[in-house]
């Protein structure tokens, strides 16, 4: 399973290590006169954010800029009780505002594309991940026995068109972030925005990542990860009981606040991966499910079974996807998955949405002959990818599916 770091957890014990420029902050714990001290020591302006594992928080109000101790401290409050996509804070923190000549978005991910980490730079950061055109980026493979070098970055940067003058100072900085995701045992890590001061100095401004939990390098850290206060829905209460009821594969879920993909994914890390990319290119999955672990066909029936009672009748798209697995059996897991379609088509009406399919593994080939059945019989448009197409893409396929067909109900 995966961890899902913050931005205070970030700024409060990963970037001084890796020696990555933060703005300064203070939590909620402190008191008038601090946040006083600090508002004068940074300008007079600071940034009252919630420490939260939920994301678009900015779109839900719970970011808010304040200029005096009053409106900072009534914002402190009320942005640590407020709900963000069904989620709680653990704390509210305030950070300072760093004037911004132009903002840069990061990234570093395993890439199935290249079979090793990926990262990726462009100067278009502070907007939707999504919104930002492909020409406008760059993604690199990184070998991680090399890693990341300054002059790598500074190519790039001379490339998107950066100031030549600043481009030492943030190749630099670079390096650093990727020392940091391949020394602790990182699965995805984002900054989006680095803010550029006039005098070309960056700043980590909003930061978040995953860390697998499985990872030897993860044990390596020397604080615990905080936890997060838990409002859990009846779909995740159901499935916490059913994946305790047996040792016999995986069935975990996170409610996500996402309203279009009902994700069935398998594959530990590559779980994240898959749900980062969703994320990033407007999928907005339902939840987070990590299934596998070759389980037999009652348990993977009730994992479907459990999903598809709770998510099926809202989703727009349904995303059955993997990677090529070494010993889960895909023809059990997929007439598992088939026969919960089958059993819910008989007390609902049949799901009228797209299914994207990607998987590999042993028996591959008789699992997706016996889920093509199911579809055409229950009439269900569909896609089915094999082990050669990266995940990646075919969660970037699916996110643009489901976006087109829902844009075509809109116009119709």
């Amino acid at each position: 399973m995966s961890i899902r770091i913050t931005e205070l957890t970030f700024l409060d014990h990963f970037a001084k290590r890796y020696g990555i420029p933060v703005p300064r902050h203070i939590t909620e714990a402190a008191g008038p006169h601090e946040i006083r001290k600090a508002l004068e020591e940074w300008g007079g302006e600071a940034i009252v954010k919630p420490d939260i594992l939920a994301g678009s928080r900015g779109k839900a109000g719970a970011v808010e800029t304040v200029g005096n101790i009053q409106d900072a401290i009534a914002a402190i409050k009320r942005i640590g009780s407020t709900k963000v996509n069904g989620k709680m804070p653990r704390m509210s923190f305030m950070v300072e505002k760093i004037p911004a000549k132009f903002e840069v978005f990061s990234a570093i991910t395993y890439d199935s594309n290249y079979l090793q980490p990926s990262f990726t730079l462009s100067l278009e950061g502070g907007v939707n991940v999504e919104e930002i055109g492909e020409e406008k980026k760059i993604t690199i493979p990184v070998d991680i026995f090399k890693g990341l070098n300054a002059y790598e970055v500074s190519e790039i940067l001379e490339k998107l068109g950066y100031e030549k003058k600043f481009v030492s100072v943030l190749s630099r900085t670079m390096v650093s972030f990727w020392d940091m995701f391949i020394s602790t045992g990182m699965l995805t890590a984002e900054v989006n925005p680095w803010r550029i001061t006039p005098e070309g100095k960056p700043y980590a401004c909003d930061f978040k990542a995953t860390i697998d939990e499985g990872n030897f390098k993860s044990k390596l850290l020397d604080f615990e990860i905080p936890d997060y206060p838990e409002d859990i829905s009846s779909f995740e209460e159901e499935m916490t009981a059913w994946s305790e009821s047996s040792h016999q594969g995986q069935a975990h879920v996170s409610e996500l606040a996402g309203k279009r993909i009902l994700p069935m994914l398998f594959g530990g890390g590559a779980s994240t991966i898959i749900t980062e990319t969703l994320e990033i290119m407007g999928g907005e999955p339902m939840f987070l499910s990590d299934f596998g672990g070759n389980p037999p066909y009652e348990r993977m029936y009730g994992t479907a079974k459990i999903c598809f009672a709770h998510k099926l009748a809202d989703a727009k798209l349904l995303l059955i996807l993997g990677g090529k697995s070494n010993n889960t059996f895909i023809d059990v897991t997929f007439q598992a998955i088939g026969d919960a379609l089958m059993d819910y088509a008989k007390d609902h009406d049949p799901p009228n949405i797209p299914v994207v399919i990607g998987r590999g593994g042993p028996r591959l080939v008789k699992g997706m002959i016996s889920l093509r059945k199911v579809l055409e019989h229950l009439k269900m448009p569909y896609v089915i990818f094999g082990p050669d197409t990266p995940v990646t893409l075919v969660a970037d396929y699916a996110a643009r599916l489901v976006d087109a067909v829902q844009r075509k109900k809109g116009e119709a």
